[in-house]
């Protein structure tokens, strides 16, 4: 049984936890960014999100050109493409990442320390 469940579309939530990430994400990849959601989760105050970031329109990002590669914090053979994942915490009403990656090549997430506060939303990979 499932203890999350995924913000809707159009749903004032769901534009707070992307708005959330969407600093995060312009500080490496550059403006503007907006996301195409592949898994969003919600339980109580905890969130996660796994997103592609792209450009308006679907354009896809060039990481050579953004600032995180610029600032040679990014290695095209070291990364699997643009992909994020966040874990959020809801703070009175307003969703804060905690963490968050970018282009991971393996599943940062999986258990501890991560596993106790975020087991709900990512119970899959907590072992």
């Amino acid at each position: 049984m499932q203890d999350w469940y995924e913000p809707q579309r159009g749903t004032a939530e769901r534009k707070a936890l992307m708005n959330a990430l969407r600093p995060l994400a312009e500080v490496d990849l550059g403006t503007p960014v907006e996301f195409v959601v592949y898994d969003l989760r919600v339980s109580g105050n905890r969130a996660f999100a796994s997103v592609q970031p792209q450009r308006p329109g679907g354009k896809q990002i060039d990481i050579q050109s953004t600032p995180g590669y610029v600032r040679g914090e990014f290695s095209t053979d070291m990364m699997d493409g643009t992909q994020m994942q966040a874990l959020y915490v809801r703070s009175g009403q307003t969703w804060v990442v905690m963490e968050h990656a970018i282009g991971a090549t393996d599943v940062w997430f999986a258990g501890e320390p991560f596993c106790s506060s975020w087991g709900a939303v990512i119970a899959e990979f907590c072992y």
